[in-house]
């Protein structure tokens, strides 16, 4: 079967004098019956080629769904009067959701996706929240991948549905303490910038809902959301390095919100209540790797800030949780995660073991308690819920992740930690994981993911689907390049605007590394990588194709300059100060020059799996479809080029945990298909 060649339709853009020609600039029109006959040819071309390991895929997803434990619920979480857990049932996409009074009642259901989701194709569940007084829950709906969420409420004593449905929301919704007042966040129709905060009345016309607050500086964002002492409710504005809040009495909705802080541009912070007290997480006054400070309710200014934890350069303060006698402090120091609890008494860290590993903190909506949940996984441990008593300072695992699959076993699994020089003379570092029987000492395959943008890490945890590919002999590493916070606000710093080439440089050297040191050869070396991970791809493949013997590019923002330029977008005018603005020449210039659409060549490409969503509302599904048909335009090889469309999902790629396996099922039998390919 021949590929399909895309219709060349000249479109000149022109900015700063300088002209580019778009050939494949229709592909954006989503209503054009060409535009979706084409994405569908692709799709066929697709199944033609991947025909030869169709079989490869099925056994990697009956692989993949051995591992799940189909009947699994999680730990039961107390919070208002009520134990909280989900439930997963043996065949079910989706998860139940169960409430009881005591750990020994028969549970409630009050919410089952399964039965919710039935008719749709794409079925998305998002902000559950209950009420004060038990009586009512809201959540949001999202039917097309897009993220647009509708807010449903319903009645949890009757089952019954209220009439106020709110459509084109982030999906997520604040109770007032009147359980009669909600606080929702709206979507521009357009560009879908969250930027409007409404007050909706049940039983009152949605139509009539009050206009609370509007961002209209278009570079930021807002949400609403409630202290965890239950006081206060907030709406916070925030852009990439700015961030303000205002604030009212959760028990009196029809106040009108003051600023906490006045926004500094530069300046971000996050807040936290504790009794007359608030905790302010910031990086004020250049605290770049942040630091923790305090006033007192009545005195909110940054001029009344007072300092409780200093800005350190080596250790990034980055998250906190507030209980009525303590605090706990997530901070990363030489990439690890730590979390450090700090009361009257005592000031402490939890210790940990492995070399590398991932945590988090767990759901703790009570104030009032001795104990705290968190999260731990490692690249060989599978995740654990884990509950910590302060003052006895002993652990218990609530939850191990269950892996049904019979031969499994984590001592068959090896991880470490390198550090690779790179050209500029920065130490990155790199998580590796494989089979105890893989000689690491001769030449794997191997495939390196990276991501690297927004200040993101992407932490070296566990994987139930990844054990296809170890199993096999594959070597499994993550770049922790420049544009994640992983050795701190600095490392991202030094991988966005005028200097995100080192993203792409710190991926090519982190791969010659592999190379030189014999863990694996160009042959049998693969990268993969998600939106700005698909950006990372791209630019890497411009730059180094020669290294690669495959590239996966999940919903990969490729066509960077066009994008920036079009504030009509999605997202588009919230993304300037992470990639600079390319109305400004310097930026214009910069970005062109590491673009992957606009820096394609005729020379020999790596094999290529791209994936998209037709509903993608973050990366639309233009960029990879025109990357797509320039590449074979342009390119000199044999290689395969393989473009893969979902018809019914979005950025996240499909909903339901059977589904989503068939995801990385295709992605993986790609790679594997290939390194046996050479054999």
């Amino acid at each position: 079967m021949r590929p399909p060649k895309a219709r060349k339709i000249p479109v000149r853009l022109e900015k700063h004098g300088d002209v580019r020609i778009d050939n494949y600039y229709w592909l954006r029109e989503r209503e054009n019956q060409e535009v979706i006959n084409y994405l569908n040819e692709e799709n066929a071309y697709f199944e033609a080629q991947t025909k030869t390991y169709k079989s490869l895929e099925k056994t990697l997803f009956e692989e993949m769904k051995v591992r799940i434990k189909e009947d699994d619920e999680s730990v039961p979480v107390y919070e208002n009067g009520f134990y909280y857990q989900t439930k997963y049932l043996k065949g079910k996409e989706y998860p139940i959701h169960l409430r009881k009074k005591r750990l020994t009642d028969k549970p409630q259901v009050f919410i089952d996706e399964n039965q919710l989701a039935q008719a749709y194709a794409y079925y998305k569940l998002t902000g559950l929240e209950v009420s004060p007084d038990n009586q009512m829950v809201v959540y949001g709906e999202d039917t097309t991948g897009r993220r647009q969420y509708t807010l449903r409420i319903k009645n949890i004593e009757t089952g019954d549905y209220l009439p106020d449905e709110i459509p084109n929301t982030t999906g997520s919704a604040i109770w007032a303490n009147d359980n009669q007042t909600l606080f929702y966040t709206r979507k521009d129709p357009v560009t879908l910038r969250a930027y409007r905060i409404y007050k909706h009345r049940l039983g009152t016309p949605v139509a009539q809902d009050e206009l609370v607050y509007e961002e209209k500086d278009e570079i930021y964002d807002c949400f609403v959301t409630k202290s965890k002492s239950n006081r206060y409710i907030y709406i916070a504005s925030f852009s990439t390095l700015t961030t303000e809040y205002r604030y009212i009495d959760a028990d009196k909705p029809d106040q009108t919100f003051k600023i906490f802080a006045a926004r500094q541009r530069g300046v971000e912070y996050n807040l936290f209540h504790q009794k007359d007290r608030f905790y302010i997480l910031t990086n004020k006054d250049k605290a770049t790797n942040f630091k923790l400070m305090q006033t007192s309710v009545d005195k909110t200014e940054m001029k009344n800030w007072q300092e409780v934890i200093p800005h350190r350069t080596d250790v990034m303060l980055e998250d906190a949780e507030i209980f009525e006698d303590f605090i706990v402090l997530q901070e990363r120091e030489k990439g690890l995660n730590k979390l450090r609890i700090i009361n009257n008494n005592s000031d402490f860290y939890v210790q940990f073991d492995e070399e590398t590993y991932s945590l988090r903190f767990g759901y703790n909506p009570e104030m009032k308690t001795n104990k705290f949940r968190y999260v731990y996984n490692s690249m060989t441990t599978p995740s654990s819920v884990i509950e910590f008593d302060i003052h006895s300072r002993q652990k218990e695992i609530l939850k191990e992740q269950e892996i049904p699959e019979p031969d499994f076993d984590k001592s068959n699994y090896k991880s470490m930690r390198l550090w690779v020089p790179s050209r500029d003379g920065k130490q990155i570092a790199v998580s590796v994981v494989y089979h105890k029987n893989t000689d690491i000492s001769r030449a794997n395959p191997l495939l390196l993911y990276g991501y690297g943008s927004y200040g993101i890490t992407v932490d070296p945890g566990f994987s139930l689907t990844r054990l296809s590919l170890l199993n096999r002999g594959f070597i499994f590493a993550i770049a922790h390049i420049r544009g994640s916070e992983y050795l701190g606000r600095s490392w991202y710093e030094d991988g966005k605007l005028l200097k995100k080439k080192n993203t792409f440089n710190d991926f090519v050297d982190v791969a010659e590394y592999f190379i030189k040191n014999n863990y694996t050869t160009p042959s049998q070396l693969f990268g993969m990588g998600g939106s700005a991970g698909g950006l990372l791809m791209g630019a890497v493949m411009n730059q180094a194709p020669e290294l690669f013997k495959g590239i996966v590019a999940q919903v990969p923002f490729v066509d960077v300059l066009t994008t920036m330029l079009d504030d009509s977008i999605p997202l588009t005018t919230g993304e300037y100060d992470e990639w600079g603005n390319p109305n400004e020449k310097k930026y214009y210039d910069y970005i062109k020059s590491y673009s992957p659409y606009d820096n394609i060549e005729a020379k020999e490409y790596p094999n290529l799996l791209v994936v998209t969503g037709l509903h993608d509302s973050q990366v639309q599904y233009w960029e990879p479809a025109k990357w797509v048909a320039k590449l074979r335009e342009l390119k000199t090889d044999d290689n395969l080029l393989l473009l893969h469309t979902d018809m019914e999902s979005g950025h996240g790629g499909a909903s339901g945990r059977y589904k989503s396996l068939w995801d990385t099922a295709r992605d993986y039998a790609f790679v594997i298909y290939l390194a046996e390919k050479k054999k």
